[in-house]
């Protein structure tokens, strides 16, 4: 599969900006600050903080626009040619919200947990790279997982499925 930097660049600002939106709707929020572009935070693979009344929580975002597949794409490698680890694989992240632009349905992950049980059973998943497009020329390539949101659903603990 080949995809451009920009529709990935508008599926991420989308999912963010509905995300955002979102967190603060609920009851329970004091503030959602977006670090996408922080520096700190960004080494961190962290997009998202969200103060709560219960505490502060960071939040690593994963836009998908294949929602029908009925399978998360957890990515090992976001760039391959240049030995990237994937945002799964390092995020430091309390939460990862996998959020499908399409149908508007969001996923949210425990992590460490959700990667823990992931590097266990790593071999049970087909791996599928994708290319991306740049400006002036030229692709690098992601690689990750295909796996099946049931089996996510089933097997680790913690999982939230809302409808926003």
């Amino acid at each position: 599969m080949s995809y451009s930097m920009s529709d990935g660049v508008r599926v991420a600002e989308e999912a963010a900006a509905k995300i955002t939106a979102w967190l603060f709707s609920k009851p329970e929020t004091i503030d959602v600050c977006n670090v996408e572009q922080d520096p700190q935070f960004q080494t961190q693979d962290i997009d998202l903080i969200w103060t709560t009344q219960q505490g502060t929580n960071s939040i690593e975002i994963k836009g998908d626009r294949w929602h029908q597949t009925g399978n998360f794409f957890f990515e090992t490698h976001s760039n391959f040619e240049k030995g990237t680890p994937g945002c799964f694989m390092y995020t430091q992240a309390n939460w990862l919200f996998y959020y499908f632009v399409t149908p508007r349905t969001l996923y949210m992950l425990p992590m460490p947990a959700t990667r823990e049980w992931f590097q266990k059973n790593i071999d049970c998943f087909q791996e599928r790279p994708t290319t991306t497009s740049i400006k002036g020329g030229g692709y690098y390539t992601t690689k990750g997982r295909i796996v099946p949101i049931e089996c996510v659903l089933q097997k680790v603990l913690g999982v939230v499925k809302e409808q926003l």
